[in-house]
């Protein structure tokens, strides 16, 4: 399955315009050489996936950059663009301090946790360097095909006007990140250690409120990017390239968000974590129980 994403970009190239193909192009070539410096080489040298944490969000500083560039309406590109910068160097920093201060030098335990998926598929440990290599460049594809559509599109789109639902989507867009902030900052704070589990604040409300912000983040994206969508959507032409593009960029938009969720939830966020906190904290499993893992219950910040 994971090949789709190879293909998909393949396909995205294809059917856009000569504009966006040359955006797109450049940034095939950038991300490429970004995550095998900074992510594929360090793998190899040290059999550590880990720094793929580096890569990735640079890779949407990258995005960022290139969106402040293009030819659409200036406030727009400021604000999608502006968008991909503020994630990316968030977490890119984030990242580049965890290789400073060593961390990187020890695998992260949702890594360690994809060996152990690896292993009950049956793949034989001989085979997991190239596992990892094949996982590392799959987020690139992903920075290189589906995560850059909102960019793709609002940052070609010339409509001098800001429109109603663009404002909603930025709304929603700030207050995911300050809901995401907000859970981190009360996390780090907390004087529970690592040995507690934290259960105050809004983590009352869910085991990984951050997850959740994250997610509505490019949620936000993708409203922020439907009157985009719509300005280069030619629904009445029924030819096949109009059919590709409406079906590719349309549904590539909306699949980010399933995306997303699978990655904060199965792949490198909620039950990688899960899988070691139930082990290193005897009242987690209590947590579990009682608490809802992704979706927020706010009623119990009543409680």
């Amino acid at each position: 399955m994971k090949i789709l994403a190879y293909i998909y970009l393949a396909l995205l190239i294809y059917i856009v315009t000569p504009q966006m193909q040359t955006f797109l192009i450049q940034n095939c070539i950038l991300q490429l050489i970004l995550f095998i410096l900074s992510a594929c080489i360090p793998a190899y040298i040290t059999g550590r996936m880990s720094y793929v944490d580096l890569a990735w969000p640079w890779g949407l500083v990258l995005i960022g950059v290139q969106t402040l560039f293009l030819t659409g309406y200036w406030l727009r590109r400021i604000l999608i663009g502006g968008a991909f910068l503020f994630a990316g160097l968030r977490m890119g920093f984030g990242g580049l301090m965890f290789f400073l201060k060593g961390k990187l030098k020890v695998e992260f335990p949702r890594y360690d946790y994809q060996r152990l998926r690896w292993k009950e598929a049956g793949i034989p440990e001989s085979s997991f360097a190239m596992e990892m290599q094949f996982e590392i460049l799959v987020q690139f594809a992903a920075n290189a095909s589906t995560l850059i559509i909102p960019s793709l599109l609002q940052g070609f789109y010339t409509e001098e006007k800001i429109s109603a639902i663009e404002i909603f989507g930025w709304i929603l867009w700030l207050c995911s990140f300050l809901f995401e902030s907000i859970a981190d900052s009360q996390k780090l704070g907390s004087r529970s250690g690592r040995e507690k589990v934290m259960i105050e604040g809004l983590w009352k409300t869910s085991r990984h409120p951050n997850y959740f912000g994250e997610w509505m983040v490019w949620n936000s994206l993708i409203i922020t990017s439907i009157p985009s969508f719509l300005s280069f959507a030619n629904f009445d032409d029924k030819s096949i390239n109009s059919i590709m593009f409406i079906v590719l960029i349309g549904g590539g938009l909306i699949s980010i968000s399933a995306t997303m969720y699978w990655c904060l939830v199965y792949y490198t966020g909620a039950i990688p974590a899960e899988y070691y906190s139930v082990l290193k904290r005897k009242e987690y499993k209590q947590y579990q129980e009682t608490t809802p893992m992704f979706f927020p219950d706010f009623t119990r910040l009543f409680k």
